[in-house]
């Protein structure tokens, strides 16, 4: 077998693994279930994966790849005009996930502790690391203020970000849900560190964006 197809392999446990966790709940689902759901033996996942709680590591840390991934997609743009626009689309392109998380954050707090911990550090480094990069550009623009501490706002963001994930039942307990956090924390963010300028090109970008956003509250 070709490293090409042992890769392959590995990708479609970890997608369908996802897929279950994200419908089923981790604790609910076996390998025995991803097993039978790939159409592979138990064999066959001991060759990629040591344990369930390996499994759950790697898909976490795969998660922070994709997530850093989209990220440097957006940073690549030299016009900070269109790091805005593609920040928007992903904003509103990921809300819908959003809402799935507390389930899992249930599941990974309580049987997945050690798993929950790493996810949080490795996601709070990467998260400050970008946006310091997003509020750099941003400064050399002109689109965000220029007497802006930039690592300590970074700081405060990510920390922010992974404590309500850590804690979404606080969050619920007050009657409102992951998505309107995601939404509600980033939009105080942006307005928090944009210059005038900044604040004229956030408003153009998001044109019409709250219409969408009204719309899929309604539905959750």
């Amino acid at each position: 077998m070709s490293e090409g197809q042992r890769d392959n392999i590995r990708s479609n446990i970890l997608k369908t693994a996802g897929d279950m966790f994200f419908r089923l709940g981790i604790r609910s689902v076996s390998i025995d279930d991803i097993c039978r759901e790939l159409g592979i033996s138990k064999k066959t996942f001991y060759v990629y994966f040591a344990s369930k709680d390996e499994l759950v590591r790697q898909l976490l840390h795969s998660n922070i790849d994709y997530m850093a991934g989209k990220m440097e997609d957006m940073l690549a743009h030299n016009d900070f005009r269109q790091i805005v626009k593609v920040f928007l689309k992903h904003q509103h392109a990921e809300k819908n996930d959003v809402r799935r998380v507390p389930q899992l954050v249930y599941d990974l707090k309580k049987y997945y502790p050690v798993q929950f911990s790493e996810f949080q550090t490795r996601c709070f480094e990467t998260q400050k690391s970008y946006i310091m990069r997003y509020l750099e550009q941003g400064v050399k623009a002109g689109f965000v203020r220029a007497n802006l501490d930039i690592e300590l706002t970074a700081v405060l963001f990510a920390k922010i970000h992974s404590d309500a994930i850590r804690d979404f039942e606080v969050i619920e307990a007050h009657n409102h849900n992951m998505h309107r956090l995601a939404h509600t924390a980033m939009d105080v963010f942006v307005r928090g560190v944009l210059s005038e300028d900044g604040m004229k090109l956030f408003e153009e970008k998001d044109e019409g964006s709250q219409d969408k956003t009204e719309e899929t509250e309604k539905k959750i």
